[in-house]
């Protein structure tokens, strides 16, 4: 391992905004300092400190979107999640920098998430610029794939919110073609080139660094807006 990662995972240890499960089949997550924390149905009492809403932002990478929505909305609670800690510490490193009390960073797999949080801590999920798996063989990695939804139906309340935003036209399609086939999964917008008209809302305006290389190439940015019953 390169002497960058293991700083980056040594300032992760000291970093108060970061939760890390290290054993995939122990399902247990650490804090700062090393200690456990036992958050499930507790991030609003033990980490914020308040009852904001929670959205959650899945395979968050540097975790942009994490961090800018927390800014835009000091009301609400955000919290990013990836599987790789070299990837969060950027963005946990700049909402410790600026002190973001409503942001925090989740290291675990997404098929984790019901060991993390109770049924109903979740109003709304953010996936932006996921691996879309275009093999057919992998479908069911896709994050808005049926298997994917019902685990978010885990952690969700009734009607929670998932957001999916890309630049590939198969997933796209594919989630679409998921959520008419779901039902119980109400499609409430989607749109195949979001810059072409007036954005719907002002957290579309937030780019990932993915979604600049894709805009440079001239690539169209999607998005999909869905509600989830149990």
């Amino acid at each position: 391992m390169s002497k960058n990662k293991l700083r980056k995972f040594s300032e992760l240890l000291t970093n108060e905004h970061v939760y890390q499960c290290f054993d995939w089949h122990n399902p247990v997550l650490h804090g700062k300092g090393m200690e456990e924390f036992d958050l499930k149905g507790n991030w609003n009492r033990l980490h914020f400190k308040n009852e904001n809403p929670i959205t959650l932002e899945l395979a968050c990478g540097g975790g942009e979107y994490t961090v800018n929505l927390a800014r835009m909305h000091p009301e609400r609670n955000f919290i990013g999640l990836d599987v790789k800690g070299s990837r969060i510490w950027r963005g946990a490193t700049e909402a410790k920098k600026d002190g973001l009390k409503n942001a925090a960073f989740l290291r675990c797999r997404i098929e984790q998430i019901s060991h993390f949080f109770e049924k109903g801590e979740v109003d709304e999920i953010w996936i932006t610029f996921p691996d879309p798996f275009l093999r057919e063989s992998k479908s069911n990695r896709r994050l808005t794939s049926p298997f994917f939804l019902n685990e978010y139906r885990k952690v969700l309340k009734e009607q929670g919110i998932v957001q999916l935003k890309t630049d590939n036209i198969p997933l796209y399609e594919f989630t679409l073609e998921t959520i008419r086939e779901d039902g119980k999964c109400t499609l409430l917008y989607e749109e195949i080139d979001i810059y072409s008209k007036a954005l719907i809302m002002p957290e579309l305006e937030i780019k990932t660094y993915y979604e600049g290389m894709h805009l440079e190439k001239g690539l169209k940015i999607k998005f999909v807006r869905m509600s989830l019953e149990s």
